[in-house]
């Protein structure tokens, strides 16, 4: 026997409780794709397939996690040149910078000495910077 409107979630023995459906994937997004339309409402629609529109926001937001790009989406390019200039060279490392560190804080800063810092200067400066 098949139950229309109101009679759809009643058994044989009269039992008002729903059964638990099962949606193809084909019919999630179908019926997501309704909400999309120009104008929709996802209640009404939610309504119109006898669902709870928070399944179908739900439904919604799994489309949208793994939804493609769209084709409409301009694709632009850099434009690069090939020369036969050669690679810039790197120079070595300066005298002054061999044997220096960085030390960067929680928040963020970053404080760059060379091997003759000062201990007592860099001590202040670290601790200014820790209080703000």
């Amino acid at each position: 026997m098949l139950l229309l409107g109101k009679e759809a979630g009643r058994t044989a023995t009269g039992d008002t409780r729903r059964r638990r459906r099962v949606w193809s994937v084909d019919d999630k997004r179908r019926i997501v794709a309704e909400t999309l339309a120009p104008g929709a409402s996802v209640s009404v629609v939610a309504r119109r397939h006898d669902l709870n529109a928070n399944m179908l926001f739900t439904w919604r937001r799994a489309v949208e996690a793994v939804a493609l790009p769209v084709a409409d989406d301009k694709v632009t390019f850099v434009p690069a040149t090939i020369t036969a200039a050669p690679a810039p060279t790197i120079s070595p490392p300066s005298p002054e910078t061999v044997g220096g560190m960085e030390i960067v804080l929680a928040s963020g800063d970053r404080i760059i000495v060379g091997i003759d810092v000062d201990a007592a200067a860099l001590s202040r400066v670290v601790k200014v910077l820790l209080r703000r």
